[in-house]
């Protein structure tokens, strides 16, 4: 990371940053960041690899297949669909080997994997002249590109799905030449680290891995807690029966799909795309509690009354059904053993989007227009504090906090002439989700 960050114990910290805590209080010109990023690894037989590649939803609905080797509609791309129904963006990386890229007489896969075997390359005759040739890309039956009134291969420009071999000569007629030879890269526990490793420098609001690996799940764990904590990056982890983590940073999935006998290998696991989506796409004003799912999945939602409040009392994360419609019981994250420095708010998950909305807004103000550039004198640390306080009034607006008094934000300077303390506080809102109602009768 460019900067350091984090939390703070004492004013002791080498790195030049925003180190920033939150606590619960005592029971007796910044701008606010767009949520919707996602990231996660995946296993595919298509796409780019060896380093993290994003995709947008409306990328990833007008061309799926130069990303992930299926058309949006696919039956394979049903956890993209659950993602992207929420998720504005996402931050993919592909596990695995590299495995090998498939070929023909004209060209290479663009990338490897089995899906490569899918390219077919059509040579005909220009209408218009015949001593030329158009060349057609098809992917899967589907042309992906066509370049006409071509005269020899080093004419032809690459394309989504092949790299051309300009060396191969001239163009010669066919009916159509299919690639050969992609081979999926094969995948390891350790292809996890290198994706952690990757996304370190992107940012985003949830983390998620398919996996009901519970190495590979204390693994995303122990990340999310050193980013958050040492590195001062904030966003929350979706992982699959996982409320062991006990910690506000981690959500734990405990449902799963009803498979059919087609389905595909990660089936049960599937309605984790849409929690990563949903997650990350959640407003920092609003909750998920209550959500209706609309997705494709069949989900299992068969759990008792007191088995529903065994799973909120243990943190985890839970879909019931009311009627006909299933909804999420309430939005919690694994965070169940608390303290007087984080309370039971702590848990909640619309409380730690207004906190951490906090955190990286001001990390961001902090870094771009102070570190290295304002002074460290009385008119520098009030701009810091109006700016702080600009902030909060416009959480203020969207109800995401309440009864916020900028005279409550204090910053002093720090112990040595380049820190500045900052001392905060605000009411995060959260959604009524609980009725208590006494009636009279007379």
């Amino acid at each position: 990371m460019a900067y350091g960050g984090g939390t703070f114990i004492a004013q002791n910290k080498i790195l030049p940053g925003s180190y920033i805590n939150f606590v619960s209080a005592g029971k007796t010109s910044a701008t606010l960041s767009e949520r919707g990023i996602a990231a996660m690894p995946l296993e595919l037989s298509w796409g780019p690899w060896g380093d993290v590649f994003t995709v947008t939803a409306d990328e990833f609905l007008t061309g799926s297949s130069k990303f992930f080797g299926y058309d949006a509609s696919a039956f394979e791309m049903r956890g993209m669909r659950e993602l992207f129904a929420n998720a504005r963006m996402c931050h993919f990386y592909r596990l695995g080997d590299e495995g090998t890229k498939a070929q023909n007489t004209y060209a290479t896969a663009k990338h490897p994997g089995t899906r490569g075997n899918l390219i077919t390359v059509v040579v005909s005759q220009n209408v218009d002249n015949q001593t030329l040739f158009d060349v057609k890309t098809l992917f899967d039956g589907k042309q992906a590109d066509i370049q006409k009134g071509i005269a020899d291969i080093s004419e032809l420009s690459d394309n989504d799905f092949v790299v051309w071999k300009k060396s191969s000569g001239t163009v010669l007629a066919t009916a159509g030449t299919p690639m050969t030879g992609g081979v999926d890269g094969e995948i390891r526990n350790g292809d996890y680290e290198g994706f952690l490793k990757k996304i370190e420098n992107y940012a985003f609001h949830t983390l998620g891995v398919i996996s009901d690996n519970p190495v590979i799940c204390r693994l995303f764990t122990a990340f999310t807690k050193r980013m958050r904590e040492s590195v001062g990056v904030k966003f929350q982890t979706v992982l699959y029966k996982h409320s062991e983590a006990d910690y506000e940073g981690v959500i734990s999935l405990e449902n799963e799909c009803i498979v059919g006998l087609n389905d595909v290998s990660d089936g049960k696991l599937e309605l984790l795309y849409w929690l990563i989506g949903a997650q990350a796409g959640c407003n920092v004003n609003k909750t998920l509690t209550g959500m209706i799912y609309n997705g494709e999945l069949n989900l299992n939602t068969d759990m008792t009354q007191q088995g529903l409040e065994d799973a909120l009392e243990n943190g985890k994360f839970v879909f019931h059904r009311v009627g006909d419609s299933i909804r999420v019981l309430s939005d919690i994250n694994t965070l169940k053993t608390f303290t007087p420095e984080k309370t039971q708010d702590f848990g909640d998950n619309q409380v730690m989007r207004v906190l951490d909305q906090i955190g990286n807004d001001i990390a961001i103000l902090f870094n771009k227009k102070y570190l290295g550039k304002m002074p460290n004198d009385n008119a520098g640390r009030i701009s810091f504090k109006n700016d702080i306080a600009a902030h909060h009034d416009q959480l203020q607006a969207l109800r995401a906090i309440e009864n916020f008094d900028s005279g409550n934000v204090v910053v002093d300077k720090g112990s040595s002439k380049k820190s500045v303390v900052v001392t905060d506080c605000v009411t995060p809102v959260c959604a009524m989700t609980q009725l208590y109602m006494t009636v009279v009768v007379e």
